[in-house]
């Protein structure tokens, strides 16, 4: 099955959640090095070309050792975890749209380059893992949710995203070839169209159905539509043989250690704070 329709497939038999809980959002927080690549500065000078040469270079040995294919967009029949995401996809929203309420949601805030805190207004991300560190006020709102991600081998991050009506994401390309990303349909408006563009190729969320992609690949997306899309968005470690994976784990460390994801650690740590202080 072609993945342009697999991702088509709107599932008109399927019938929205009627009901939403009133809850407090989680923090809409971005923890994806590479996200905002558009929307940040260019980096200029030596330094930066090096970087950018130092990363092309890592992610071309990473792909040579890679167990699974390198295309822009992976078949998920290859990947047996994502089957439980499909078959408990219901239960999932449920818990995501409690979760990150539309008619609730904060201002989302990425850490940007230079210290400065940038409004993430087309994309929210409420963050149940993020490279290794759990959001327990978040996981302990979405059991099924935790239980079914937990799961998930070489599981590095996952959250759930929003974007908003008419939202575009610009293009940009993420942070290493080591990862993988995969994106379960919870929540897709039938009055527009929403989409992402891996590379030359266009794919349509549905509600159910999940996509699987190198995210090092060019992408951007677009929510043409009245309301919001919701997507649980799961990034594993690309499967790997000596010595590729050696060293996608240590580009992911760096990651894990880099100023942009401690920063928003802190921000989920104060907000968990803040959380357990209203409940006393």
């Amino acid at each position: 099955m072609r993945v342009e329709a697999m991702m088509g497939r709107q599932g008109s038999q399927r019938q929205q959640d009627g009901g939403r809980d009133a809850a407090r959002p989680a923090p809409a927080l971005a923890l994806i090095p590479g996200a905002a690549e558009s929307e940040a500065p260019p980096r200029r000078g030596l330094a930066g070309f090096a970087m950018g040469q130092v990363r092309a270079v890592t992610d071309r040995v990473i792909a040579r050792f890679s167990l699974v294919p390198t295309h822009p967009i992976l078949d998920v029949r290859g990947f047996c975890w994502t089957a439980p995401l499909r078959a408990e996809w219901e239960a999932i929203r449920r818990e995501a749209l409690a979760l990150a309420l539309p008619d609730a949601v904060p201002a989302a805030v990425l850490p940007g380059a230079r210290g400065a805190v940038a409004p993430l207004r087309p994309w929210q991300a409420w963050f149940l893992w993020g490279y290794g560190y759990r959001v327990e006020e978040a996981l302990a709102r979405c059991p099924v949710t935790a239980a079914l991600v937990g799961r998930i081998p070489g599981l590095v991050s996952a959250h759930v995203a929003v974007l908003s009506p008419g939202a575009h994401v610009p293009a940009s390309r993420g942070a290493t070839k080591g990862l993988l990303t995969c994106h379960l349909g919870l929540h897709v408006p039938r009055d527009g169209d929403a989409r992402i563009r891996v590379g030359d190729r266009i794919l349509r969320w549905a509600e159910g159905e999940t996509l699987l992609f190198d995210d090092t690949v060019d992408h951007e997306l677009w929510n043409d539509a009245a309301g919001v899309s919701v997507l649980l968005v799961v990034q594993v470690r690309r499967p790997l043989r000596q010595p590729g994976r050696w060293l996608a784990d240590a580009v992911i460390t760096r990651i894990r250690q880099s100023a942009i994801v401690q920063r928003a650690r802190r921000n989920l740590t104060l907000w968990q704070d803040v959380m357990r202080a209203l409940r006393r």
